[in-house]
């Protein structure tokens, strides 16, 4: 029976003869349901479909995508260290080349995911490279293929190996994280954030959200705890979940700024249109 995968999120489902009525991932208020309703589709439709690239993003740091895009569109990280590899965030397409492609830069030992739009086929890739996944805790119920090789853990952070630490910051999801890579940018210290801290077009910024696609904004006290669960943590550059959208320099105070920003936004009031007029005519 095949392991079903939904075409708009991305998440591959537990095995079933028919495709399941529902995508609890979708219709959650954080993502929707496909406008022509809920579509599904499989690994071995995919493989004939599209395929995927790896593209250096820095020393050390590889970034794997698929093309065409598909679903949410993210890509994923291969962080190369002595201790074993470990790959942040997934994708729903895993075939024979990148099999063979990832395993020339050393293959994976551990498995990080920072949010559950991101789960994809992450236990297609554990069983790839017998790797274990290591998942917030609170974040259990939108695993949608359970598997052995889920490992939850709890706490505020988690290390996978030295220099390498999940860090929790909640806000887009209860146990949404980001990966701190101290050996990253020239040993400066780099962090992993999916789009649990987004980089957004104009990359001096990142924003933060409940829903990206339904606009749902997250509270001040929200981004506040986000910003303090990644002060303790040196870093000077922000890889986002997609190619290209990173602050590549000064990334702790691209933080600040965006965070004190996006307070602002969020507590002030906005001025009325009808107190401008006698001023403004015309506006």
């Amino acid at each position: 029976m095949p392991h079903y995968i939904c075409v708009t999120c991305g998440v591959q489902f537990v095995e079933t003869a028919e495709p399941p009525a529902h995508c609890p991932i979708c219709e959650d208020e954080r993502q929707y349901v496909n406008w022509n309703g809920q579509q599904w589709t499989t690994l071995e439709q995919l493989r004939a479909q599209r395929h995927n690239v790896l593209k250096p993003v820095e020393p050390a740091l590889t970034g794997i995508g698929t093309e065409p895009s598909f679903a949410i569109g993210q890509r994923a990280l291969l962080v190369q260290s002595p201790e074993g590899n470990v790959l942040w965030d997934c994708i729903s397409l895993l075939d024979d080349a990148t099999i063979e492609a990832v395993r020339a830069l050393g293959g994976v030992s551990a498995i990080a995911i920072s949010h559950p739009h991101f789960y994809s086929a992450m236990v297609e890739w554990s069983r790839a490279f017998d790797a274990p996944i290591y998942l917030h805790e609170a974040n259990r119920e939108w695993v949608m293929r359970p598997d052995p090789a889920i490992v939850f853990w709890q706490g505020e952070t988690h290390q996978l190996g030295a220099g390498i630490t999940q860090i929790r910051c909640g806000g887009h999801f209860e146990g949404a994280t980001v990966l701190h890579w101290a050996a990253g940018a020239g040993r400066r210290g780099a962090l992993l954030t999916g789009d649990t801290i987004t980089v957004v077009p104009d990359r001096r910024y990142v924003t933060f959200m409940y829903s990206y696609p339904n606009l749902i904004p997250l509270s001040a006290p929200a981004v506040r705890r986000i910003v303090k669960a990644v002060e303790p943590f040196a870093f000077d550059r922000i890889h986002g979940g997609w190619f290209e959208r990173v602050v590549a320099a000064d990334a702790k105070a691209a933080i600040a700024r965006s965070a004190q920003r996006y307070i602002r936004a969020v507590t002030q009031a906005q001025p009325d249109c009808r107190d401008c007029a006698p001023v403004r005519p015309g506006c």
